[in-house]
């Protein structure tokens, strides 16, 4: 029973992590676009805003995100009548919680490699008739692999380990919202040291090997 938990508790937690990395390609990749080759007012703002997660501590965060999107509150209520959809307490919200808090380890990666292409790729490409579009996958997507790698890996491992923000929108739902990173500190209130330490030991070996990967991957990539 024990071993079908923890089993159960680190395949959620990949799930998080493996869902929360694919949704937040796509994003981090349009909002890397717009910050490098896109001019549009309040620039600096919107990206403050998606840097803040660095330095914003997870429990104000995941705070915020709880009182935004409780069912007392007009947003949560709203989401609730009109959609059926709660992010609280669920695996819904935890997804949701988890790209805001992993955003910019996936933008930024993304973002400095977008700035560092060769302007006279895109040039070329928008000279040959490729619309903006067709650019951004035919031409600045494939020649920054390492950036985009890196965000991936960095966005996954984020997502794998963070506690705070998803201690308080998700709670300790078994087999719902429990990932292993609270799992951990649960068993720590009840002394199953034994238990945490497998949490524990399982989620370190994890981040090692992406590590690892990604200074491998990147090194073959670079050179």
């Amino acid at each position: 029973m024990l071993e079908a938990e923890f089993l159960q508790t680190l395949w959620l937690s990949f799930k998080l992590s493996f869902i929360t990395t694919f949704l937040l390609f796509f994003v981090g990749v349009f909002l890397a676009y717009c910050f490098v080759f896109v001019r549009f007012p309040f620039k600096s703002f919107f990206q403050i805003i998606v840097s803040m997660p660095l330095v914003l501590p997870p429990s104000v965060l995941g705070f915020y995100l709880l009182v935004g999107f409780s069912a007392n509150s007009t947003l949560g209520s709203f989401l609730k009548e009109h959609f059926n959809l709660s992010l609280v307490f669920t695996f819904e919200g935890l997804v949701f919680a988890s790209m805001i808090f992993s955003l910019p380890f996936m933008v930024h990666p993304i973002q400095s490699a977008f700035a560092a292409l060769n302007q006279n790729l895109i040039e070329a490409s928008y000279t040959l008739g490729r619309g903006k579009l067709m650019t951004l996958c035919r031409v600045i997507v494939p020649n920054s692999k390492v950036g985009i790698f890196t965000g991936l890996t960095m966005a996954f491992a984020h997502t794998m380990g963070e506690f705070g923000v998803v201690m308080m929108i998700g709670g300790h739902k078994q087999g719902e919202t429990l990932v292993a990173s609270i799992a951990i500190y649960d068993e720590l209130e009840v002394f199953n040291y034994t238990l945490a330490h497998q949490y524990a030991f399982a989620l370190f070996a994890l981040s090692f090997i992406l590590l690892f990967i990604l200074y491998f991957v990147n090194k073959k990539l670079t050179y």
